[in-house]
């Protein structure tokens, strides 16, 4: 065994029997390499990567790749998802070197942790290869290697980094025009998501463009939206049998998935398909939202209720083994109900995908499949939905794939907000509960001195690792989210509290953004700030929402402030590339059309705030109160006698209304 079997990361623990002498990251592997005068080798992946587990087995297992490695490097593993500012350095230099990226990451560094060369994923023999000409080059010719790394790190230290912008433009509707006319020739009309292959769900992208469509009143960005659903929901990404969505899908149809399922990506699709229910009630994306949650309940959530980070791809050593079915295995689990489900899910004797095995994916709607069979679907739904329980009774008799079982502050942050809307959306109390019951997780395991926030948490304790600015800039979103579920105002002091601590310790004065570290964090060759979109929404973008919505609701106009100051460092840099602003992009529809205030106060405030879920309402921020309020928005509008719903802008308050209809009428006016 190796340094990292006393690690609490289980993709550090998957290779702590690995003939290399790994090291964690620190002080310890850091110094030895200083005093060695050692390259070092920063290799860095996730528990649940495919082409992580291929290297180790083709290359860190084997005795030979082992001695090249420990003779002449320090080698020290990184999970990139407990240090994950670790792994933006590194990528950020993997990107600069070859104009790519991916997992695993292997960085080769100087001493002083500057890197000269990397990669992704090598062959056995490259990586020897490599090694051992990196190994000689920097015995003979140090200087010249002192002297790339002195270039490439000031690179690294310059990209990303974000200058105050100081001019006064407004903020207009043609902007969002401009940002969606750049959009439209990547976007795919005939298969959802963005054009070509791999592709990969992004929810965030899609709840800026449902936002737009329904702002702006776009058929075009409506219609690529429901496209994109339906098309995940009915493809072998989605899966038919147990609920929730693999990572991506290696083709431009969604078919074959890479079978990884994280929670990030799930947590925010059933925020989105959520969103998309709320604006086109579709029982298929109903169906969505319960199932995920379910795979979510029944295979990722922890005794304390919080939730793991991810499903491996493989199981057995095989990717997807878990998930796919023979036709001979079908027929022999369902007998005479084999047929029709066969042809729902497109299964044939020779296979849908490959060595004769089938992916689960539909093609057609109920109506329309009922039709084909000459059935009713009152006739050919009981036959479905029995043949899933017996599938997977099959199916949990298999050998499961991996999980990852660390639990991450900023991935149960999504999925604390998704469970919150999804509650108000869909009336259900189970949802709220198991919202409330996360957001205690996060409150009393996580949390110290009450706002300071640990990165992750594992085996009955919270790690060494201090958060990170997305976890801050999640955890308060959330909070927000949640209180609009469950109107308790402690959620909003929390936000605050975190938000303020956020300010005190991330932000940058001279460019009115925020750095992913502490001021207080352990210094690296470079501090990153992180402001591109990506399957998670920049946590610089996050904290711009937070002080927005923050600053509404407690009238506070420096936060205010600082989120406008924040959104016109950004709005150049949209249109050239709007799937990855995304986020920024909401920001701006949120200046355009300013949120509306909604204040429901009295008695049955609680039920008129359930009503109002019936309609999607993306510019409006609640508040309800069945008695009075110190929050300056409820100040003054609480009366016993009867419930009042005001609906408020730029301060600003219209004559109450006594239902929602009224209300409704109000904000579409």
């Amino acid at each position: 065994m190796n340094r990292l079997i006393n690690e609490s990361s289980p993709y550090l623990i998957q290779h702590a029997h690995n003939p290399v002498d790994w090291y964690p990251w620190g002080n310890e592997a850091l110094q030895k390499a200083k005093d060695e005068n050692k390259l070092i080798i920063v290799s860095i992946g996730y528990s649940s990567c495919h082409w992580c587990h291929v290297m180790e087995r083709e290359s860190f297992e084997r005795e030979d790749v082992a001695k090249v490695m420990n003779e002449h490097f320090v080698c020290i593993k990184i999970d990139r998802e407990e240090r994950p500012d670790i792994d933006q350095v590194y990528m950020n230099a993997l990107q600069l070197m070859s104009g790519r990226g991916g997992w695993p990451l292997n960085c080769i560094t100087l001493p002083d942790q500057r890197p000269i060369y990397g990669g992704t994923y090598f062959r056995k023999e490259d990586w020897i290869r490599l090694l051992e000409q990196l190994a000689r080059m920097y015995r003979e010719r140090p200087d010249e290697a002192a002297d790339y790394a002195a270039k490439l790190t000031e690179g690294i230290r310059r990209s990303e980094l974000v200058s105050l912008q100081t001019g006064e433009g407004a903020f207009r509707k043609e902007d969002l025009q401009a940002i969606f006319d750049a959009w439209k020739p990547h976007l795919d009309y005939s298969e959802g998501g963005n054009s070509g292959a791999p592709k990969f769900p992004v929810p965030n992208n899609f709840q800026f463009l449902l936002q737009y469509a329904s702002l702006m009143k776009d058929d075009a960005a409506s219609a690529i939206v429901q496209i994109t659903l339906h098309k995940m929901a009915y493809g072998g990404i989605y899966d038919q049998l147990g609920g929730g969505f693999a990572r991506y899908s290696v083709d431009d149809v969604w078919k074959v998935p890479h079978f990884e399922k994280m929670l990030y990506d799930n947590a925010q699709l059933i925020e989105l398909y959520t969103d998309a229910y709320q604006y086109n009630p579709l029982p298929l994306y109903k169906d969505v939202v319960y199932e995920t949650i379910g795979f979510l309940q029944r295979e990722m959530c922890s005794p304390e209720g919080a939730y793991f980070s991810a499903l491996d791809a493989d199981s057995e050593g095989v990717e997807g083994k878990f998930y796919i079915w023979t036709r001979q295995e079908i027929e022999q689990a369902l007998g005479s109900d084999a047929e029709v489900f066969s042809i729902y899910y497109n299964i044939t004797a020779d296979g849908n995908w490959e060595h004769e095995q089938n992916i689960l994916l539909r093609k057609h709607s109920d109506e329309e499949l009922a039709s084909m069979l000459g059935m009713t679907t009152e006739a050919m739904l009981p036959v479905i939905r029995r043949s899933k329980i017996k599938l997977m009774e099959a199916r949990d008799r298999r050998v499961r794939p991996g999980l990852d079982d660390k639990i991450l502050t900023s991935w149960n942050a999504l999925l604390l907000k998704a469970l919150a809307k999804a509650s108000r959306v869909f009336g259900e109390e189970r949802f709220l509960q198991a919202a409330q019951q996360l957001a205690a997780f996060i409150r009393e395991r996580l949390t110290f001195d009450k706002v300071l926030l640990r990165r992750s948490f594992k085996d009955g304790q919270a790690s060494r690792i201090d958060a990170f600015l997305d976890d801050y800039a999640l955890v308060a979103e959330a909070y927000i989210e949640l209180y609009q579920a469950d109107h308790d105002e402690h959620h909003l002091h929390r936000a605050k509290q975190l938000t303020d601590h956020a300010i005190q310790h991330f932000y940058d004065q001279e460019s009115g953004m925020f750095f992913y570290t502490s001021a207080s964090a352990e210094a690296l060759i470079a501090r990153k700030m992180e402001t591109h979109d990506s399957v998670i929404p920049a946590s610089n973008s996050v904290m711009a929402q937070v002080l927005h919505k923050l600053g509404l609701l407690f009238d506070e106009e420096e936060y205010t402030g600082m989120s406008v100051q924040m959104l016109k460092n950004i709005r150049e840099k949209i249109p050239s590339y709007p799937s990855a602003y995304s986020n920024w992009a909401m920001r701006l529809l949120a200046e355009v059309f300013p949120p509306y205030e909604v204040v429901i106060t009295g008695a049955e405030a609680v039920q008129r705030s359930k009503e109002l879920d019936a309609y999607y309402i993306p510019n409006q921020l609640r508040l309800v109160s069945v008695q009075g309020s110190d929050l300056p928005l409820l100040r003054g509008k609480y009366d016993p006698s009867a419930t009042r719903i005001f609906v408020c802008e730029d301060k600003t308050c219209r004559l109450p209304v006594e239902h929602t209809v009224e209300a409704w009428e109000q904000m579409k006016a």
